[in-house]
């Protein structure tokens, strides 16, 4: 089953919708400690239909990590599934497969975005392979596998796929990056530079655990992404954590127009300038291009996705008696996501799987002028999220950027960003 951006125009996702997103969101980004990226918007619609279909204590865990009542959570699914495919530039698949002797409980059958889905076979390696060349079609081959096998006990399958585009509205110039972080500079690596006159791109953040820089590069369809620098030692979760905070719950923000000279905040310099004309103040800012790639084994965290109840296959009446009269355990969760941060645009992809089991020289310098640098030249964070709504679409933390090509054939910036249509 499947939903584009071109079959639910008008739709709109509701700031409750958009809230408890960005919180599930929120709590997983606060578990990050290295280098990858997440979608939770991939996960809580999933989420919600299975929560439609649960009873008892799973039934509350799920409702607890949706930040909604279980009974409004698949109409909420479907209000931002509606929304997704609205967006510009976003496109959403939902899939469902079950084996031919599982029978589905209509009404929740009916809930979903499409009335047909389909049918595990039995034979394991030629299910795996559909299941896997569905993923690849629905992401545009950004993401080649489902991320949860398919075995013998596999009653259903339950995924969803989100893919988002965007083109910088300015784009970058390709740079080496110099940087005093030694794991970047002892290899040369890509970076990008941009100059503007709009100061309030940028700003700084007073979080409780410190000062975070936040970059906005807007792109088209209202697509963009938020790149988070913290203090030297803040935690990857702690600047992600900020970072949506910031979108719901402004602390004390100031931006880039009304910074302070000198050390404005992490990664930041604010100087005057002379200049030999009159000029406006300028915003440089010198990033890293990216490609980061992450698989997530949702059951890993099972109770941060209400998943701990859901997991026990030896309940005798399983735990999805809304899903169908068969005794129902999630055996597997997975999440496999990959965002690309370049000079032209960002892109990102997840596919996230539920599998269920049964229980069991200069002239004179007259004039003065602003300038202001800023360096995310270190491990920093970053959000896409769609700029009128909020809702965040991805987030991520950099550990790894792109080496500096030993010779430049154009190939990364065709590939993903002009022959890719």
């Amino acid at each position: 089953m499947t939903t584009t951006g071109t079959t639910l125009t008008g739709s709109r996702v509701s700031a409750d919708v958009v809230r408890a997103v960005n919180g599930l969101t929120r709590r997983w980004a606060a578990t990050t400690q290295g280098g990858t990226v997440l979608t939770a918007a991939g996960v809580w619609p999933l989420l919600a239909f299975l929560a439609d279909g649960a009873t008892g204590p799973a039934r509350t865990e799920l409702a607890g990590a949706l930040g909604m009542p279980a009974d409004q959570a698949a109409g909420a699914a479907r209000q931002l599934l509606g929304a997704l495919a609205a967006f510009p530039g976003v496109d959403t698949a939902e899939g469902l497969w079950t084996k031919r002797t599982l029978e589905l409980r209509p009404e929740w059958e009916a809930g979903l975005p499409a009335e047909a889905h389909g049918v595990l076979t039995g034979d394991v390696p030629a299910d795996q392979r559909a299941l896997d060349t569905w993923a690849a079609e629905r992401t545009g081959g950004l993401i080649g596998r489902m991320p949860v096998p398919v075995t013998e006990d596999t009653e259903l399958v339950l995924a969803g796929a989100l893919t988002m585009r965007t083109q910088w509205l300015r784009p970058f110039d390709e740079v080496p990056l110099r940087t005093a972080y030694a794991p970047w500079a002892a290899v040369e690596r890509l970076g990008l530079r941009r100059t503007s006159a709009v100061l309030d791109r940028i700003d700084v953040a007073d979080t409780p655990d410190g000062w975070v820089t936040r970059l906005k590069v807007l792109g088209t369809d209202a697509l963009d992404v938020h790149l988070l620098l913290g203090e030297e030692g803040m935690a990857p979760g702690r600047a992600l954590a900020a970072g949506v905070d910031l979108l719901h719950r402004p602390r004390t923000v100031v931006p880039g127009s009304r910074l302070p000279y000198g050390e404005a905040g992490p990664g930041l310099r604010v100087v005057k300038e002379r200049s030999a004309w009159r000029r406006p103040p300028t915003l440089d800012v010198v990033t890293a291009a990216y490609e980061v790639t992450a698989h997530h084994d949702l059951l890993a965290r099972h109770e941060l996705f209400g998943l701990t109840t859901a997991r026990d296959a030896h309940a005798r009446q399983g735990h999805f008696p809304g899903v169908s009269a068969f005794p129902l355990a999630i055996g597997s969760a997975g999440q496999s996501a990959l965002a690309r941060f370049g000079a032209l645009g960002f892109r990102a992809a997840a596919v996230t799987a539920f599998g269920a089991i049964g229980c069991a020289a200069p002239p004179a310098l007259r004039y003065v002028t602003t300038r202001i640098s800023a360096a995310f030249d270190r491990p920093f964070g970053f959000l896409a999220l769609h700029r009128h709504s909020r809702l965040v679409l991805a987030a991520g933390w950099v550990t790894d950027p792109l080496p500096y090509p030993e010779y430049r054939d154009d190939e990364y910036v065709n590939d993903a960003w002009e022959n890719d249509e």
